[in-house]
């Protein structure tokens, strides 16, 4: 049975490759070589195969050559669209907080006219009551001298009686009577003219404190415009950065105390700052300031912990996400390798402090910085360290060059984010951070 089908597949392939001889002759001898069908199908395979293999290996050279192409491209737009975006919200930051020093500015000169106004205001209310208590004199001195004029009538009256002589009587009465008259008319003129005055006085004062008034009103309207333009710029500042530290997993209330802590000394930037209601807590203007204030103290101490905790990006030019945290063959990767050329620049992403610079077995070349809140960074298998132990660094230095040293397969960065010793995911600290900044 085995020899009938041996021969029958003989038989095929002697249809397609029969049997060939490959003579060989020299001088004195002929030699030749018998080529089998099982020999020349075995070379035909093998030389099928050989260039089948060349066709797809070269395709696969060619389509991996072109989506590289379309991946650099595509990696230099990104860049382009990021820088852009970037700068667009560094211009908008810068005018927000223009806007809002304009803001404070007019809120402090209008704190100061209301101020004025009110000085001016109880000036011309002093001036009103010595008015009404000047009048309240003249009044009184008419009275009197009225009384006076009634009790000179009298007595003349009197010593009229007495004169037996009617001549000397009627001369006598004009005499008195010219000289009453003429006291009292003079008195009468000078007490009108007082009363003209202080009338006219009074009249001005109550102009002017109409006229207070008024513009005290106008003033209190643009100020609760001023108030509302900074409450609304102070919402809008306040509320992207707590998202920020809360999508990174920090306790905003912890972190504010912390700082506060650590800036507390006396003129320091922190420095508790309020505004005087010279006792009276029902000032809503009052209140309301302190409550800005509180606001701009919570945005200064977003922004020293935003300086101090790792947000940035520790590479600023392109690179490729290579292996992301997480589950990786059968054990957890502890930080984010970023790909890029050897030498690209590594940058620190927050202020912080160098606690270790050198070799560390798997790691190869290892800069370990710590920063605020008990964070700390790490960068692996650098080309070359820049820093050293006990260094201190602010964000945006250059601390080192991506290599490949240590267990890995190319050069990259493999960047850590510890937080209480804890591994975490770095991307969610720049995530957080380039969702705001």
């Amino acid at each position: 049975m085995r020899s009938r089908f041996a021969i029958r597949i003989h038989t095929l392939l002697e249809r397609f490759f029969p049997e060939r001889r490959l003579f060989l002759r020299s001088d004195t001898d002929t030699r030749f070589i018998r080529l089998k069908p099982s020999t020349q199908l075995f070379a035909f395979v093998g030389a099928t195969g050989i260039v089948a293999w060349t066709i797809v290996a070269t395709a696969i050279l060619l389509m991996d050559s072109i989506g590289a192409g379309n991946f650099r491209e595509q990696a230099r737009r990104d860049q382009q669209t990021y820088e852009q975006r970037l700068n667009e919200m560094s211009a908008e930051r810068d005018a927000r907080t223009e806007e809002a020093l304009a803001a404070q500015k007019r809120f402090n000169t209008a704190l100061q006219q209301v101020s004025v106004m009110q000085s001016q205001l109880l000036e011309s209310e002093t001036r009103r009551r010595e008015l009404e208590t000047g009048i309240e004199v003249i009044q009184a001195t008419l009275r009197r001298t009225m009384q006076e004029r009634e009790t000179a009538l009298a007595e003349l009256d009197r010593l009229n009686d007495g004169q037996k002589d009617p001549n000397t009587r009627l001369a006598a009465n004009s005499s008195l009577g010219k000289e009453m008259l003429g006291a009292l008319s003079r008195a009468l003129a000078e007490t009108a003219e007082e009363r003209d005055t202080i009338i006219a006085n009074a009249r001005t004062a109550l102009k002017e404190a109409e006229e207070a008034r008024l513009d005290l009103a106008l003033m209190a309207e643009k100020n609760d415009q001023i108030f509302s333009q900074l409450e609304d710029a102070m919402t809008v500042s306040v509320e992207p950065l707590t998202k920020m530290f809360e999508a990174a997993g920090l306790d905003t209330k912890k972190l504010m105390e912390e700082v506060r802590r650590g800036y507390s000394g006396q003129g320091g930037p922190l420095m508790p700052i309020s505004l005087s209601t010279k006792g009276d807590e029902s000032i809503p203007e009052a209140a309301r300031a302190n409550a800005l204030l509180d606001k701009m103290d919570q945005i200064n101490i977003y922004r020293i912990a935003a300086e101090t905790l790792p947000f940035d990006n520790p590479l600023k030019s392109a690179y490729r996400l290579t292996s992301s945290y997480g589950p990786r063959w059968g054990r957890t990767h502890k930080g984010t390798d970023m790909a890029a050329p050897n030498g690209t620049a590594i940058y620190a992403p927050a202020d912080g402090v160098v606690t270790y610079a050198g070799w560390s077995s798997g790691y190869g070349r290892l800069t370990k910085i710590k920063h605020a809140s008990g964070i700390e960074t790490r960068y692996a298998h650098q080309a070359k360290i820049r820093v050293k132990v006990g260094q201190r660094v602010s964000r945006g230095d250059r601390i080192g060059d991506i290599g490949n040293s240590g267990r890995s397969t190319g050069p990259h960065l493999h960047y850590e984010i510890r937080v209480g010793d804890r591994a975490v995911n770095a991307m969610t600290f720049i995530k957080a951070g380039r969702d705001v900044f």
